[in-house]
């Protein structure tokens, strides 16, 4: 616990979080001001999550967090959906979203489990 950059899955977190500030950058999502933002707010959730529970005094309190960023996973991706749907993100940037959502989302549910199994 308390070195949260460490953990791989903040790093691919705060990876996909970058990703998606320079992709919303331009076309069609860069001038929907709503729907960007709250993507981007979803995004970045996700690792600064991840940081605020790995910094946590106990493994009860980390794992919370840790479900809070699976959550702004699934909001994430939900949002992602979205704006694929309606051509705001091409199916190449979706694909990478896709992918990395659901590696995020699985290494945080290894995450929980190895918190929770230890002994506080």
């Amino acid at each position: 616990m308390g070195n949260f950059q460490e953990l791989k899955v903040w790093n691919k977190a705060k990876d996909l979080a970058v990703f998606i500030y320079k992709i919303t950058e331009h076309g069609p999502i860069s001038k929907d001001y709503g729907l960007r933002d709250q993507v981007r707010r979803s995004a970045v959730s996700i690792p600064s999550n991840i940081a605020e529970g790995d910094e946590l005094d106990s493994d009860r309190q980390s794992i919370k967090f840790f479900y809070i960023a699976k959550g702004s996973s699934a909001e994430f991706l939900t949002q992602s959906i979205i704006a694929h749907e309606i051509a705001y993100l091409s199916d190449h940037h979706f694909d990478q979203i896709l992918k990395e959502s659901k590696v995020i989302s699985s290494m945080l549910t290894r995450l929980i489990g190895a918190r929770s199994k230890k002994k506080v």
